[in-house]
């Protein structure tokens, strides 16, 4: 930690900035929290002030090399109830994902191309919920990053067809310095217009300096419509057995 701070400090001193795509790989290493169950309220709201509820149940366990894997399933309410998605994100490859509609009685994976499609109705996406790989963007600092305890980053789909698979054509995120942890980001479409941003409200500290995000809040700035993921009744460390994580436990 002392030797990270005095090359940081050495950085800044002689005008240059640590790598951004280190710093993105560390702010999604620091996630990996290796086994976790929770309940998250994912409330939607819409322009005009009325609310949708869902609850949902998540589980999840970090492996080596970066990869982890989250099980969901839909509590409530009762036009969503059973229905459960797998996700399994790797960290230098494609995330996998896949979902279960108890009305089809069907498990059907989740395409590249849905990465950008909504999350449940909400203002979160697929990929908002996993964590991409840090090798489908480039990245640079902005300026003002490393100012203010703030780095701020610029990730950029790494061609076309990845781009189109998100859904927008950059996004910003504001990092915290001293604790790699992520602030805000804001996401642009393919006009070069915000419209979307995510606000970390809340997180909750963690051994060994990892964390989780306990409350983050979407607002699409072309509708009005606002969504929010927060995480209670978190039980951390509690052993999971591997096949938990399988597409065959997505029916049970």
């Amino acid at each position: 930690m002392i030797l990270s701070l005095f090359l940081l400090h050495l950085f800044l001193a002689e005008g240059q900035l640590p790598d951004a795509a280190q710093i993105m790989e560390k702010t999604r290493d620091l996630t990996l929290t290796g086994s976790m169950q929770a309940t998250v309220s994912l409330t939607i709201t819409e322009k005009n002030g009325s609310t949708r509820n869902r609850t949902i149940s998540i589980t999840t366990k970090s492996y080596d090399k970066g990869q982890e894997k989250r099980l969901i399933r839909f509590i409530e309410p009762a036009d969503v109830r059973g229905t459960a998605m797998l996700i399994v994100d790797n960290q230098n490859s494609a995330d996998e994902m896949w979902i279960y509609l108890p009305a089809l009685k069907k498990v059907r994976r989740i395409v590249s191309s849905e990465k950008g499609k909504s999350f449940m109705s909400s203002e979160f996406t697929n990929a908002d919920i996993s964590s991409p790989p840090v090798s489908d963007f480039t990245y640079r600092h902005l300026e003002k990053s490393g100012t203010n305890n703030m780095w701020i980053i610029e990730s950029t789909p790494t061609d076309d067809d990845i781009a189109d698979d998100y859904g927008y054509s950059r996004k910003i995120s504001y990092i915290s310095m001293d604790k790699t942890q992520p602030l805000k980001m804001e996401f642009y479409n393919f006009d070069n217009v915000l419209f979307k941003t995510i606000e970390i409200k809340r997180i909750l500290p963690l051994a060994e300096g990892k964390f989780l995000i306990k409350d983050m809040l979407a607002t699409n700035l072309s509708n009005s419509r606002k969504s929010e993921i927060l995480f209670s009744k978190i039980n951390e460390g509690m052993k999971i057995d591997d096949s938990f994580f399988s597409v065959q436990k997505l029916e049970q």
